[in-house]
């Protein structure tokens, strides 16, 4: 139930898609081989620690000794300091603690993505600044740091509403119908004071766009869209 709840976080960030589930270590790297001979490699694999027939840190050394061009980001609820150092000793790019927020797995798959195309070039040498880029993409952490008196659950409750109107268009053109605080609220049921706050947080980390809704009477209403 776990993998499958990870793998429809994975199909609501935009961009990525769903190669495989799989339970076992034995059955991961069996999946892996299979896709990476038919042509169609896997880029990111999202490993737990405790999978049914070894350690997540001995699939993580399997994986990377095949020397392909795949980042491991793990996602587990162990939280032991050396089973830490040894991820990262391992290539593990990104460390995910259970339980965790849809927020704060976009952004790690994001950021992970980030990274891949810091390092994408036309040639076989890095530069310093590509270097740095990649590596500070890993560092952004933005969106989870929430300002006090807001609650990830409801942060990501509001999201997911504004996300239904739809994205914007090129150069911030409306594609969809924006919501209103009043709105949102209603649909939550939570007093439109407290919506603002979490929108105007959407907009702040330039995950939502607001503009004023023309043709309202009495006090000017924003409405807020997706980006």
């Amino acid at each position: 139930m776990t993998a499958q709840a990870h793998a429809d976080f994975v199909e609501r960030v935009p961009g990525f898609e769903v190669a495989g589930i799989c339970l076992s270590g034995h059955d991961a790297i069996e999946r892996f081989d299979e896709l990476d001979a038919a042509g169609t490699p896997v880029d990111i694999v999202l490993l737990d620690m405790n999978l049914t027939d070894s350690h997540g840190l001995e699939v993580a050394g399997r994986l990377n000794s095949r020397g392909k061009d795949v980042d491991i980001i793990a996602i587990t609820a162990v939280r032991h300091l050396q089973v830490i150092r040894s991820a990262i000793s391992t290539g593990i790019t990104q460390y995910l603690i259970k339980p965790f927020t849809f927020a704060m797995f976009r952004e790690k798959l994001e950021n992970q993505r980030e990274f891949r195309r810091g390092l994408t070039g036309s040639g076989l040498l890095a530069t310093q600044a590509s270097v740095d880029n990649a590596l500070s993409a890993l560092r952004s952490v933005s969106s989870t740091r929430l300002p006090k008196g807001l609650i990830a659950e409801t942060l990501t409750a509001v999201a997911d509403v504004v996300r239904e109107t739809g994205p914007t268009g090129a150069g911030g053109s409306a594609a969809g119908s924006g919501v209103s605080a009043t709105e949102v609220g209603a649909r939550l049921d939570l007093s439109r004071v407290t919506v603002r706050r979490y929108l105007e947080h959407l907009v702040a980390t330039k995950q939502a766009v607001k503009q004023p809704r023309h043709g309202t009477p009495g006090r000017p209403e924003y409405e807020y869209r997706w980006v």
